[in-house]
């Protein structure tokens, strides 16, 4: 590539070594000859190992353009560096890095533990179920229709069509009040949760206790302070508001997460009530309440009071954690600044991404998945209810209504490390409920087991290993 050199700044080249870029610069301004300082980017170079042995060198012609030099002193710097060691020249071939010039190879890495054969992560959809073809097609048709324009930096708030199929899937399916203009496009829930946080910093934010360990320090980190706000069999013990008196509280109510619990009709209510007497925000997670098994289907609660609660949804349980999407949808009074937030974050999600979703959306395409993904997740839910009635006697399983996992109840609390280590030793992944809490329990009946990610077979064999793994801490 060409170059322009002024008479005294530094004039960098990009030299193409098969392929692989390189940066050189020369400063005709400092005094030291071309040809030596070219010698000496060189010798760095392989040094460094920013050349690799073997890699062959541009042409004396080409580099010589690239630099603006002449090709006398390029050739010069190169029988130097043969005559030195750092270069050999093959007849025909060109000048190639030398073997012995280069760094020798960094002691390798420490070998990864092989992954657990049987992981109950209870984050995951089944991920060898995406939907890869469809999401082809999705991302071809994406690229062989959209203009121009839409390769330049994105709408924070989200790509316009992405935002009008979510408002008609949303109306449709989880019944939120929703129109293009109230959603904002977002990199996954995490990314909600750390704009929520950053709008809330210095602020109190009621968390349910139990709940997600990542979401707590997305939010810590991003400012807010957190008071925790107690789960029993009937969802979050909204009526402890009052007393607490947050600024906004964030709640699972359709699957509690981890327990598994819906917040019951009472509560919504009460929940609502108090947000309209303080002024306070309501975020309403509905992570995964497309999965539901054993009960009816149970609307969003936004739809009760669209301008009281902040509702965040993500495809990273319906299609794909990796997809990085996710959206609120906001009341009317939040949406300018969560889409300057939105903005100074990271200019926009994805386009071509967002595009793709929209036309999977349009389609039908993610009904479709997302009904066959249900009758999947239902008969692997009953195959790990079955499981534990075999091997866990005495166990029970809470929160099997919805959702893609489950929390097992032990007969007697167990110390959570020691349980993780002999899991893993039976190569299971297994997460204590312990750990969950705002102030860890370190010694706890629960244990969260994520069954969308797993065979029939798989949850099985997983729980009969848990269960030997529970002997042996019980032996020790």
């Amino acid at each position: 590539m060409g170059t322009n050199v002024s008479a005294t700044a530094a004039a960098p080249a990009v030299l193409d070594a098969h392929g692989e870029e390189l940066l050189l610069e020369l400063d005709r301004g400092n005094g030291t000859p071309l040809r030596a300082q070219l010698e000496d980017g060189l010798r760095e170079a392989v040094r460094s190992g920013r050349l690799a042995a073997h890699v062959r060198l541009p042409p004396t012609r080409a580099l010589a353009s690239d630099l603006g030099i002449s090709r006398r002193l390029v050739v010069d710097a190169y029988a130097q560096l043969l005559a030195e060691g750092y270069l050999v020249a093959r007849r025909g071939a060109g000048t190639f890095v030398a073997d012995s010039a280069a760094p020798s190879e960094p002691p390798a890495a420490p070998r990864a533990a092989p992954p657990l054969r049987f992981d109950f992560f209870p984050g995951y959809p089944d991920l060898a179920t995406f939907p890869r073809r469809i999401w082809l097609r999705a991302l071809r048709e994406t690229l062989r229709d959209a203009p121009d324009r839409a390769l330049g930096y994105p709408d924070p708030r989200g790509a316009s069509a992405l935002r009008r199929a979510l408002a008609g899937h949303l109306r449709r399916v989880r019944g939120v009040v929703a129109d293009p203009d109230s959603i904002v496009v977002c990199s996954g829930a995490a990314q909600a949760l750390a704009l929520i946080g950053a709008e809330l910093a210095g602020r109190t934010i009621a968390v349910e206790d139990p709940g997600l360990p990542a979401h707590h320090a997305i939010l810590s980190a991003a400012g807010a302070r957190l008071v925790p706000l107690e789960v029993d069999a009937e969802g979050a013990r909204v009526e402890l508001l009052h007393a607490m008196a947050p600024d906004a509280v964030i709640l699972t109510p359709a699957h509690q997460s981890p327990t598994g619990v819906a917040l019951a009709t009472s509560r919504r209510a009460a929940l609502l009530a108090w947000a309209g007497e303080t002024g306070a925000i309501v975020v309403e997670d509905d992570y995964d309440a497309e999965f539901r098994y054993d009960r009816a289907p149970l609307g969003a609660m936004q739809g009760l009071a669209p301008e009281r609660v902040l509702y965040t949804g993500t495809v990273s349980k319906t299609l794909a954690p990796a997809l990085r999407l996710g959206w609120m949808v906001l009341p009317a009074r939040l949406r300018e600044g969560f889409a300057q937030r939105k903005l100074l974050a990271d200019h926009g999600s994805p386009t071509l991404d967002q595009l793709a979703l929209a036309r999977l959306l349009q389609s039908g395409a993610y009904d479709r998945h997302l009904r066959g993904a249900r009758r999947r997740y239902r008969a692997r839910r009953d195959a790990l209810v079955a499981a534990v009635a075999e091997h866990l006697p005495g166990a029970s399983v809470t929160g099997l209504a919805a959702g893609l996992h489950a929390t097992v109840r032990l007969p007697e609390p167990v110390d959570g490390i020691a349980l993780v280590q002999a899991a893993a030793r039976e190569s299971i992944g297994v997460y204590p409920l312990g750990y969950a809490y705002v102030t860890p329990r370190p010694c706890d009946d629960g244990v969260v087991l994520g069954y969308a990610n797993l065979s029939e077979p798989a949850i099985e064999e997983g729980v009969r290993r848990l269960a030997r793994a529970l002997g042996s801490l019980a032996q020790a």
